[in-house]
């Protein structure tokens, strides 16, 4: 029972914070490479990472290698817990949402990064299943103990491999994670919002707010790099971005 005046800050209870996590681990022999293409990412798109820094930035853990059966294979490796808004309407794009889809695919599929089991939308557990070798004895041990699958649900089964990932093609299915973009209609067109391949990644499929001289960088000056500069008295100005809210 709660406590007078005392309340967890992520209660849905108390309308309190809402956000969204992406946590993957890298294994240690990729992590160098895996942050150059972040910082690429960066140097592209600066005013894209802002956002992030109201919740801590991106933290890294580093964890040792496990034999437990769902534990990291690696020797060691780097979690990366990456804590951003999102909107309470699951139709409604985040705030430079593309670079975000873009860091976790490259994560993901360029470098193998395992998600974390308790974190992380619907499309971070694509192939989430192959990249675990003891996965059979886990789930063999699963049997054993709950031979009936009172624990087991359409959600755990698709994360483990046995039934498909709950998954949708939806129109809009990329702005909550349910599904890759592969045609704008699974973004938001009618808000500007239109799938594209990534920026350094370029086998990445991302929705990104493509603006009216049609860079998709949404600065309107046609160069797409993100940050429409004037130069003035030896000075770079760069013109605060647009959102939606």
């Amino acid at each position: 029972e709660e406590e007078e005046g005392r309340i967890c800050s992520w209660d849905p209870r108390h309308n309190a914070m809402f956000f969204h996590q992406t946590t993957v681990s890298v294994g240690m022999a990729m992590v160098g490479e895996f942050i150059e293409d972040v910082k690429s990412l960066r140097r592209l798109r600066p005013h894209g990472f802002c956002g992030v820094d109201l919740y801590h930035g991106i933290v890294l853990r580093f964890i040792r290698g496990s034999a437990a059966f769902l534990g990291e294979e690696e020797e060691a490796a780097v979690s990366f817990d990456i804590t951003y808004y999102r909107s309470r309407d699951p139709a409604r794009p985040r705030l430079d949402m593309d670079l975000w889809e873009e860091i976790e695919q490259i994560a993901l599929f360029k470098y193998s990064a395992r998600p974390h089991w308790g974190k992380n939308r619907p499309v971070g557990f694509i192939g989430a299943a192959s990249k675990y070798p003891r996965l059979p004895r886990f789930l063999a041990v699963k049997d054993r103990f709950d031979p009936s699958g009172f624990f087991s649900s359409e959600w755990s089964d698709g994360l483990l491999g046995l039934d498909p990932l709950p998954l949708s093609q939806a129109d809009g299915c990329a702005l909550d994670g349910l599904c890759i973009c592969v045609n704008d209609a699974h973004c938001a067109p009618h808000l500007g919002y239109r799938c594209r391949p990534g920026l350094v990644y370029s086998e990445a499929r991302v929705c990104r707010k493509v603006d009216g001289d049609g860079d998709g960088d949404g600065d309107g000056d046609g160069d797409g790099d993100g940050d429409g500069h004037l130069i003035a008295h030896g000075l770079h100005y760069q013109k605060r971005p647009h959102y939606n809210s």
